[in-house]
């Protein structure tokens, strides 16, 4: 397949990255530095023009291609060069969005501004920053197969219960599958004799209710549950979507913004949370206001700078747990390093949603785990697959060793994957796969 790129920031470069192994892949920016480093770093054609021109689409090979992914960080931008290349290609189009009303519109009318499927940031953000705030110290979540299954991340520090077990004498859960462990930049496949260290990183994969209950065996005394006391520092658009996901989820939250006339916009929009309006990087109101008390504090501003002054000071203070939002990716590791608990990367997670869209094999579901080392997928299983009709300790050994099933569901029930289970079509499967090797996988299975 050929998919043309329009943008070569951080998701369009994750999305060529991530695509180029299986298909042709032409990528479109106006920046000269970034077309030269993805030149240089991925096997695709990148070329240095404006995306929404028709003249440089053309160019790129428009006509011949089977998909467009419009990924700039501009929305018009981006709505304008799905417009363009419908007057003269039936590509399926691809638009990354912000604005809340471009969103809105084409998911009430079918096909407006000529875009075949949208992706919004700011939503998926929001959904992502919700989901780890239910689950107490987990660093990454992600949920399959319906809500069914649950993906988890969690690292270990020194002293966890867990530190110096082994895998087997860890795994004391029925609805759990250990899938992998993160170790100095490595991605580990243990066995049950695999010890587990101090700083690992252990993904877990298994029903939301055993995950939930190993997140408080991992958790520190002092982090929160998900009721607790929450405040959300920005009223961006993602401060105020994830306000509304909390809502939703009959959690109060307080959230405080700075500019009064957005404060006020926010005060007459979210009927459950608590608007403050002042700035969050004055201690002495926030010990007023008795956040240093709070389970959990969201970074939501448009900065990343002030996201993390915001997320230290909190930490200073007490707070237990801190989530910011970071916009540039090569920042998350720093805040992490630092000691904020959870950087959430806007661009990655949008990156995450269109590799799922655009895999050749339809994917019900996709995680990206450990800056792409890995991947956690969901397949619907046919009957052709080698998994299908045999038990698991049969079927996989056609699959490479860096595979591990974590889950399956037959019918919305949860199935506990052992080697005696057989597989059956229809099922869904959730995989854990090495990135290097899931072309070899997929077409395995």
């Amino acid at each position: 397949m050929k998919i043309l790129i329009v943008g070569a920031g951080e998701v369009g470069s994750n999305i060529a990255t991530s695509l180029s192994e299986n298909h042709d892949v032409v990528v479109v920016d106006t920046d000269p530095e970034k077309v030269e480093q993805l030149t240089y770093s991925a096997d695709v054609l990148a070329i240095e023009g404006d995306g929404s021109s028709l003249d440089i689409l053309q160019q790129a090979g428009l006509e011949e291609a089977d998909m467009l992914i419009a990924s700039t960080d501009d929305d018009e931008t981006n709505l304008v060069t799905c417009g363009t290349a419908k007057t003269v290609s039936d590509a399926f189009t691809i638009a990354r969005v912000r604005n809340k009303t471009f969103f809105q519109t084409w998911t009430l009318s079918e096909g407006a501004f000529d875009v075949d499927f949208m992706v919004s940031t700011n939503l998926l953000t929001a959904d992502n920053v919700a989901r780890i705030i239910g689950l107490p110290a987990a660093v990454d979540v992600a949920t399959f197969a319906g809500d069914l299954v649950q993906m988890a991340e969690f690292e270990l520090t020194q002293g966890n219960d867990l530190v110096g077990q082994t895998v087997a004498e860890a795994d004391r859960f029925e609805s759990l599958t250990f899938a992998a462990l993160a170790r100095d930049g490595d991605i580990i496949i243990p066995d049950g004799d695999t010890f587990i260290e101090p700083g690992d990183r252990i993904i877990i994969i298994g029903e939301p209710t055993s995950i939930q209950a190993f997140s408080r065996t991992v958790a520190p005394p002092n982090i929160p549950d998900e009721s607790d006391d929450i405040v959300i520092v920005g009223g961006s658009d993602i401060g105020y979507n994830i306000a509304r996901r909390l809502e939703e989820q009959d959690i109060e939250s307080r959230l405080i913004e700075q500019d009064v006339d957005r404060a006020r916009e926010l005060a007459e929009t979210l009927q459950y949370t608590l608007i403050l309006n002042h700035d969050a990087t004055d201690s002495e109101f926030l010990l007023r206001e008795n956040i240093d008390q709070v389970g959990t504090l969201i970074a939501a501003t448009d900065s990343d700078e002030k996201n993390l002054l915001v997320s230290l000071l909190a930490k200073n203070i007490g707070v237990q747990r801190t989530v910011a939002i970071v916009e540039d990716g090569e920042y998350a590791p720093l805040f992490e390093a630092v000691g904020i608990d959870v950087a959430v990367n806007p661009r990655e997670v949008t990156a995450e949603e269109i590799i799922r869209f655009t895999q050749e094999r339809h994917i019900e579901n996709l995680s990206l785990i450990e800056d792409r080392q890995a991947e956690v997928i969901e397949l619907e299983i046919d009957e052709d697959s080698i998994l299908t009709n045999r038990p698991i300790k049969e079927s996989i050994t056609g699959l490479p060793s860096a595979v591990v099933i974590g889950a399956v569901t037959r019918d919305r029930e949860f199935i506990v994957p052992r080697g005696d289970t057989v597989i059956k079509s229809g099922d869904h499967v959730v995989l854990f796969v090495s990135t290097d090797i899931v072309s070899e996988v997929m077409n395995s299975i």
